[in-house]
């Protein structure tokens, strides 16, 4: 059995969709481009597909993964242009490669997301940060489904500045400010969120965004330690099912 790992976009009003539709979207769009998708055995059959390291509802992403089981060899590129073609918009497909060794949610160790404050205060949202930073732990609160729980969420928190951001938002076109937060936060248990690195800023500073974030993850894979790189998780693949070596971490720079 062939299996396919694919990167793909979670767009626009499609981040306020749930895993589970996402997962019954693919599956119907892996059906309607004809993809020979494998099934499991047993009395209840499913396709396998397999989800890594899925953004939390009401978050867009740049960088999901999700892995495909096929019966029969594939082109990778002839897989992206047919699934993406099947995917509603907002779902889109940017990158199909034939996995390699190993498994694919090991090397998702971080992710390098956006935070977007409409109607915040640079200075007062650098103060936060800093003071954040400065903390040996921040403990916070969420609500799972085993009732409250209280976790660190200093410890994961590798990069958090305030940036300028790569274009200009809606918010800086109408003239009012808006801060941009940029965090890359390390894969741990229980998962550390945006969101409650945001609650960190409130208690250690008392900053509050006046309207809800919106956030988007830019990318996910292994980290460089000493560059403080996010390498593609994909080129492990693209190396060794091309026959070469290993190639060096990829070129996405967190921060």
């Amino acid at each position: 059995m062939q299996r396919l790992r694919v990167r793909y976009a979670k767009r626009g009003r499609l981040r306020f969709t749930s895993h589970r539709d996402i997962s019954r979207a693919v599956e119907r769009a892996v059906r309607r481009a004809g993809i020979p998708v494998a099934y499991s055995a047993g009395f209840s059959p499913h396709p396998k597909i397999s989800y890594a390291g899925a953004a939390p509802t009401g978050v867009a992403s740049e960088a999901e993964y999700l892995e495909i089981g096929v019966t029969t060899p594939c082109d990778p590129g002839q897989v992206r242009q047919d699934l993406d073609e099947s995917l509603p918009p907002g779902l889109d497909v940017l990158d199909v490669v034939e996995a390699g060794p190993g498994g694919l949610a090991d090397r998702l160790e971080v992710s390098d997301w956006e935070v977007r404050l409409p109607g915040a205060e640079r200075e007062l949202a650098q103060v936060a940060v800093e003071k954040f930073l400065a903390a040996g732990t921040v403990e916070v609160e969420r609500l799972t489904k085993k009732g409250p729980r209280r976790f660190d969420a200093r410890e994961a928190v590798l990069v958090l500045v305030v940036s300028e951001g790569t274009d200009r938002t809606a918010a800086q076109v109408l003239g009012e400010p808006c801060v941009i937060l940029r965090m890359v936060v390390r894969h741990m248990t229980p998962a550390v969120r945006p969101d409650d690195v945001l609650t960190g800023l409130r208690l250690v500073a008392d900053f509050a965004p006046p309207v809800p974030p919106e956030v988007t993850r830019l990318a996910q894979g292994p980290l460089d330690a000493e560059t403080g790189a996010l390498a593609d998780p994909l080129d492990l693949d693209r190396d060794t099912t091309r026959g070469g070596e290993a190639g060096p971490a990829g070129e996405h720079v967190a921060g």
